[in-house]
């Protein structure tokens, strides 16, 4: 009896062992899930903004940066009184650029530029858009193709570009060219003439441009070449 006592506290003793051995095996893992949980770092998110680039195929073409490829440099102007031939000059004693002024067939004279008088050509031409289409000399440039950077001046007149530029950008594709214009005015500003222009150029990286008074110096026009990067 004592034997059969003893066999069965023994069994007993056993099971209970293993109940135990199971329990803290569960609890092992546990905590080693825990652990992990707590040591492991989080996904790092990235501060890089994405841009979205235009495909070749697109056909469109960056408006506000400037980028050149280290090409030529060219400064087309037109000038009535000479302001704006003096501002080209000065920029290209600064880049060394290639110069083209746009000159009318017929030329301007001083009675026609009278904007006072509303007999005047200006006066005239400004009254009826039809007549702004002003026939030039030379409206293409030899070797365009060769410069990536090109420059382009005019006088201010009634808020946008004198007219005779008008030609001059509808007879030019300016693909891949960065273009910067540059107006000269006793006290108006650069306005929408550039936007005006590009929209009518229709391709083209057209910048900001600068307004320059006949007062600036050779020294106002060559800091802001240097500030553009060329």
């Amino acid at each position: 009896m004592k034997k059969m006592t003893t066999l069965f506290l023994s069994v007993l003793m056993i099971f209970s062992f293993a109940a135990c051995g199971s329990q803290n095996n569960g609890n092992d893992v546990s905590t080693s899930r825990d652990a992990n949980e707590g040591t492991q770092e989080p996904a790092q998110q990235s501060e890089e903004i994405p841009t979205e680039t235009p495909t070749e195929a697109s056909g469109e073409e960056s408006a506000g940066e400037l980028e050149t490829t280290g090409g030529k440099t060219l400064v087309v102007y037109y000038s009535a009184t000479g302001n704006t031939e003096e501002v080209a000059n000065y920029i290209v004693a600064a880049t060394g650029a290639d110069i083209f002024e746009l000159e009318p067939v017929e030329p301007y004279s001083d009675d026609d530029l009278n904007w006072t008088d509303d007999n005047s050509r200006v006066v005239y031409e400004h009254d009826n858009p039809d007549a702004r289409a002003v026939e030039l000399v030379a409206s293409t440039v030899p070797d365009w193709e060769s410069y990536d950077t090109v420059f382009i001046g005019y006088p201010i007149w009634w808020g946008i570009a004198a007219w005779p530029v008008d030609g001059f950008i509808e007879a030019n594709d300016f693909t891949g060219k960065t273009v910067i214009p540059f107006c000269t005015s006793s006290s108006s500003g650069l306005g929408e003439s550039g936007e005006l222009l590009a929209e009518a150029a229709g391709t083209g990286n057209w910048q900001e441009g600068e307004r320059f008074s006949s007062s600036d110096s050779e020294e106002t026009v060559q800091a802001w070449v240097e500030d553009l990067g060329l």
